[in-house]
């Protein structure tokens, strides 16, 4: 097996395990408190990540001031995006808050654009455009299927843009899962103390196996992205990030018996093409 279909079925397999956590997250059907939801996942995740990069070898603490300003950004854009992203997958279809998420490559490239002014051509600024189309059509805004947790979901996005520049500025030589685990001792402090205010309800075995599954899949799509990194071409890879939007649409149809309308799944189509677009001008670029 050569080392890019290796990579690219470790991004297959990441996909899967962050969508199959998403599901066992909405399965829990808000009978536990946001609050209390997140701390008991945390507790598990946070548990398993630091296992993982103490096994890597690759948790160091001892970065400059600098990176410590960028893990900070990015964890504190971690934390929100985790609450307007579970608030918004508690409410809607999962297929539909996984689609306005494929606009993620979309935004990262203008967030570039506009905050460190790197060069987008008009090609690249078209398919951003046209993009930003297709998900006008995912959350139709003035349309009775437009509710507040699409913004939910465009809050989520906006929060992930954040954390991923603010990861593109880190020094090379911090390594990627002291980064991971930051941002999920974060999510795990922030969460805990805003459980303080809520009350805390009582977790059904059901629940608790949710809640173990949903940590075990986290730390699986973790170590798959992680070993990603070190396994092939990176531009050949990236674009199988999308099949996590194929996942998506298989679990919600048998799980929670959804489909996407039409108008979705066409803006779904669009966004992800126009990502593929964006991923494939990057990679002409590179080679340029």
């Amino acid at each position: 097996m050569s080392p890019n279909v290796l990579g690219a079925l470790l991004m297959m397999a990441s996909m899967a395990c962050f969508t199959l956590n998403d599901t066992a997250m909405k399965l829990t059907d808000g009978a536990l408190p946001l609050g209390q939801l997140l701390t008991l996942r945390g507790i598990f995740s946070t548990l398993l990540i630091f296992a993982l990069a103490r096994y890597l070898g690759a948790l160091r603490f001892n970065l400059r001031w600098r990176d410590w300003v960028l893990v900070g950004i990015r964890s504190t854009s971690e934390v929100v995006a985790a609450y307007f992203f579970i608030t918004a997958l508690m409410n809607m279809p999962l297929a539909n808050i996984t689609s306005i998420l494929q606009a993620l490559p979309l935004t990262v490239t203008l967030g570039s654009a506009l905050v460190f002014r790197e060069a987008v051509g008009w090609r690249r600024a078209v398919a951003i455009g046209v993009g930003f189309a297709g998900m006008l059509l995912i959350v139709r805004p003035g349309t009775e299927g437009f509710n507040v947790w699409s913004l939910y979901g465009l809050a989520a996005v906006l929060c992930v843009t954040v954390r991923d520049l603010a990861t593109r500025r880190l020094s090379p030589d911090v390594p990627g899962m002291t980064v991971t685990f930051s941002a999920a001792f974060a999510v795990l402090l922030f969460f805990s103390a805003f459980s303080l205010g809520e009350t805390w309800q009582p977790v059904t075995p059901r629940l608790w196996a949710l809640l173990a599954g949903s940590s075990v899949f986290i730390f699986g799509g973790y170590y798959f992205s992680v070993q990603v990194m070190r396994t092939g071409d990176i531009a050949f890879i990236a674009p199988f990030r999308y099949t996590g939007l194929i996942w998506a649409l298989v679990m919600g149809w048998l799980v929670f018996g959804d489909w996407p309308a039409p108008l979705t799944l066409l803006g779904a189509a669009i966004v992800v093409g126009m990502g593929l677009f964006t991923l494939y001008r990057e990679r002409q670029l590179l080679k340029g």
